[in-house]
C-alpha cells in the first residue's frame, strides 16, 4: 500500500515548524542584547544539528547492521528504517551549514582550538593542535560525511532496484556493503564524537565518550523507529507488521536504553572515582551548573525504560510505547543540550524560546521529511529475501 501523507498531519508539522519559528524569532528578538547571544544561537544550532543528523546516521547504522547479520524479521519494516535515514542529507546540509559559520568565526567560543589567539596562549591546546585545527577537522568532517552520504545512496539505489528485478544477487551485494559501513562506522562513530562534541571541552577527554556518544544516538533512533512504525500502523498502513515487530523494535529500545546508562554510569564511577582534577572538571561544570536536570536526564533515559519496559506485554502497548518512547527522546536531546551547552556556555546557558523553539522548528522539519521519504516507495519491500520471514515472524 502506497503511504500518503494525509491533512491532519501536514497540519501538525506545519503548526510545529510555525510555533517554533515563532518562538525561535521571539527567542532571538529578546536575546540580541545579551553578550552571549552569537555563541547561545549556534550552541543551539549545534545541538539540533547534531541531534537530528544523529537519527538519520542511527537509522543507517541500523539498516546496514541488519544487512550485515542478515537478519529476517526487519524486512516489513525496512522502509521505515529507510525514511528515517534519508533524513540524512537534509541533516548534514544543517549541520555542515552550523559547523562552517563557527568556524568562519573561529570557533565563536564553542570551539576554543579553532580561535588562534587562545591556542597561542594555551600549551594544552597546543599540544592538541596536530589533531585539532581547522583544516584536518574539515578533511575529517567532510570524509565522514561522504561516507555516509554514499553509502545511503547505494543503500536506497539498491533497495528499490530490488522491488523490480528481485532474487538474492542485489541482498549480498547489501549484505557486503553493509558490513564494509560497519567497519567504517566503528571507527568513525567514535572520532566524528571527539570531533563535534568532545572537543568542546578541549582540556578534557574520556576513552569512553564515543561509545557514550554512539548509544544515545543508537537509543533514540529505536525510539522514532517505533513511533514512526506505531503511527502508519494506527492508519491501517504496514500489514504484514504484527506484535512480534513491535515487540523486537521494543526490545530494541529498551537494550539501548540499557547500554547508554551502562556507559553513563561507567564513565561517571570511573572518573568520579579516580578524582583526578583534569577529569572531574567536565562534570563538576555540569553538576554544578545544570544539577538537577543533569541527574533527571539520566533517572529518566534509565529509570523510565526499565520500569516501563520491562515486561513482554508493555513491548507490544502501543500507548505504553508511545508515552516511554517520547520521554526518553526527549531526554536524549537534554543530554545533548548539556553535553554542548555547559562547555561552551557554561553558567550562561538556560533554556528558553531559543532553545524551544529551534528545537520545535528543525523536529517539525525532521517529521516532514521522514513522512516525505515515506510517500517514494511502497511500505512493503516487493522482492526482499526475507520478506516471506519476516511476514511469519513470531516470538
Amino acid at each position: 500500500m502506497e503511504f500518503q501523507i494525509n491533512k491532519k498531519a501536514k497540519n501538525v508539522v506545519f503548526t510545529l515548524i510555525g510555533v517554533g519559528l515563532l518562538l525561535t524569532i521571539v527567542g532571538i528578538a529578546t536575546g540580541m542584547g545579551d553578550h552571549h547571544f552569537k555563541t547561545r544561537l549556534l550552541t543551539n544550532g549545534l545541538i539540533n544539528g547534531f541531534f537530528f543528523f544523529a537519527l538519520g546516521l542511527g537509522a543507517l547504522f541500523f539498516l546496514a547492521l541488519q544487512y550485515a547479520t542478515e537478519t529476517g524479521w526487519y524486512a516489513s519494516v525496512k522502509r521505515v528504517i529507510e525514511a528515517v535515514a534519508g533524513f540524512l542529507p537534509y541533516g548534514m546540509a544543517f549541520f555542515g551549514l552550523v559547523l562552517l559559520v563557527i568556524t568562519i568565526m573561529d570557533g565563536a567560543h564553542i570551539y576554543l582550538w579553532m580561535d588562534a589567539d587562545i591556542v597561542k596562549e594555551d600549551e594544552i591546546i597546543r599540544g592538541k593542535s596536530g589533531f585539532l585545527n581547522p583544516a584536518f577537522f574539515w578533511i575529517r568532517t567532510l570524509v565522514y560525511f561522504a561516507t555516509y552520504f554514499l553509502f545511503l545512496r547505494g543503500f536506497k539505489k539498491r533497495s528499490l532496484l530490488e522491488d523490480k528485478v528481485g532474487g538474492t544477487d542485489l541482498h549480498f551485494t547489501n549484505y557486503k556493503r553493509g558490513a564494509l559501513f560497519l567497519v567504517f562506522f566503528a571507527v568513525f562513530s567514535s572520532t566524528s564524537a571527539w570531533d563535534w562534541l568532545m572537543s568542546i571541552d578541549v582540556h578534557w577527554f574520556s576513552t569512553l565518550f564515543g561509545w557514550y556518544t554512539f548509544a544515545g544516538m543508537w537509543c533514540s533512533t529505536m525510539v522514532v523507529l517505533v513511533l514512526t512504525t506505531l503511527y502508519l500502523k494506527k492508519l491501517g498502513y504496514l500489514e504484514k507488521v504484527n506484535e512480534s515487530h513491535i515487540h523486537d523494535l521494543g526490545k530494541w529500545t529498551f537494550a539501548t536504553s540499557f547500554l547508554w546508562s551502562y556507559l553513563w554510569f561507567s564513565q561517571f564511577m570511573l572518573i568520579w572515582y579516580a578524582n583526578i582534577g583534569e577529569e572531574v572538571t567536565y562534570y563538576q561544570m555540569r553538576i554544578e551548573n545544570f544539577k538537577v536536570l543533569y541527574f533527571a536526564m539520566f533517572v529518566i533515559n534509565f529509570a523510565f525504560p526499565m520500569l516501563l519496559l520491562m515486561s513482554r506485554d508493555a513491548k507490544r502497548h502501543a500507548g505504553i510505547l508511545t508515552i516511554v518512547g517520547l520521554i526518553i527522546l526527549t531526554g536524549h536531546w537534554v543530554d545533548v543540550y548539556i553535553m554542548v551547552s555547559a562547555g561552551s556556555l557554561g553558567a550562561n546557558a538556560k533554556i528558553g524560546f531559543l532553545e524551544v523553539g529551534m528545537a520545535l522548528l528543525i523536529a517539525g522539519s525532521f517529521i516532514f521529511v521522514v513522512l516525505r521519504n515515506l510517500t517514494k516507495a511502497p511500505l512493503t519491500p516487493v522482492n526482499h529475501p526475507f520478506l516471506d520471514e519476516s511476514i511469519h515472524h513470531e516470538i
